[in-house]
């Protein structure tokens, strides 16, 4: 029976849960994962896993934080004023935000906190900072 190697295209079944054992994101309900390795298309931490695995095994893999989305940054911490914003928007904490940069591209933001004249944008990944676990199963090699 096969293996998954590098470059290898596979389809998984994943169930990704916090540290504390809460779900964050599963295929279960949906078609598998399906992703080509080598491709930074997945987190190190998640492809690491993948790789030596046989069609219809399963496994739990536990991912430190800096094989997932990194450490918290701070210089992706920003203060923005509040006249900056559209007028219709009532800025709460965990509100996402959308900025486009000088060369087009978009921007993903959170906010951090909200003060009378600014806010304090949060533009790390929702989960860095953060030990994963994983439940995968190899579905498919392509």
């Amino acid at each position: 029976m096969s293996q998954v190697k590098e470059n290898d295209t596979v389809r998984v079944h994943y169930t990704g849960k916090l540290s504390n054992g809460q779900v964050f994101d599963s295929s279960l309900e949906r078609e598998p994962l399906e992703a080509t390795l080598g491709q930074g298309m997945l987190i190190p931490g998640f492809e690491k896993a993948i790789v030596d695995m046989k069609v219809n095994e399963k496994k739990t893999v536990n991912i430190a934080k800096e094989d997932a989305y990194g450490e918290i940054l701070q210089e992706l911490f920003h203060k923005v004023d509040k006249a900056q914003l559209p007028e219709d928007i009532t800025p709460e904490i965990g509100m996402g935000l959308v900025s486009r940069g000088e060369d087009g591209r978009e921007h993903q933001f959170r906010i951090a906190e909200v003060n009378d004249d600014h806010i304090i944008v949060d533009g790390n990944h929702p989960l860095a900072g953060q030990e994963l676990t994983f439940e995968l199963e190899l579905v498919e090699i392509k």
